[in-house]
């Protein structure tokens, strides 16, 4: 049987490792939702009204794809420092089931919703929706230390 030992990571063994890469992964997370945020607030009706929702997808893409990135290799670097406890902590379960959740919908209903300019109500649930999502990827990743 092989058993793991998070002594010889090197984000357990470096002072400054898990700390640096704690912060790639939040601005990964900054740029992805920030820019997500800023199309879900104008479905919402909220803010850039002077833009549509379609040109603001399309102006933002390329950023929400970098953050995402940046997110997607990061946390797996932070993961690998102790899979035993991320793997059992149920904050971290519950991340992944909505990060996962937020990921399909935003591309696929959110982006359909926000290029198509459709009804208000369906801005509105695709904003409300996709907020509430990454919200909850945001809040149950601050949980994984308290559980």
């Amino acid at each position: 049987m092989i058993v793991y030992d998070p002594s010889t990571n090197p984000l357990n063994t470096t002072e400054w490792a898990f700390p640096v890469a704690e912060c790639v992964h939040i601005v990964g997370f900054a740029l992805s939702i920030g820019t997500v945020a800023i199309v879900d607030l104008r479905l919402l009706g909220i803010g850039m009204r002077n833009q549509t929702s379609a040109q603001l997808v399309k102006d933002t893409a390329p950023w929400t794809l970098i953050g995402l990135a940046i997110m997607l290799l990061s946390g797996p670097v932070i993961f690998s420092s102790n899979p035993v406890f991320y793997l059992h902590n149920g904050a971290f379960q519950l991340k992944m089931l909505f990060l996962l959740a937020a990921i399909i919908f935003n591309y696929t209903i959110h982006y359909w919703v926000a290029k198509s300019e459709g009804p208000r109500i369906a801005g509105i649930l695709a904003g409300a929706i996709s907020l509430a999502l990454w919200v909850s990827v945001v809040a149950s990743g601050l949980f994984i230390a308290f559980i």
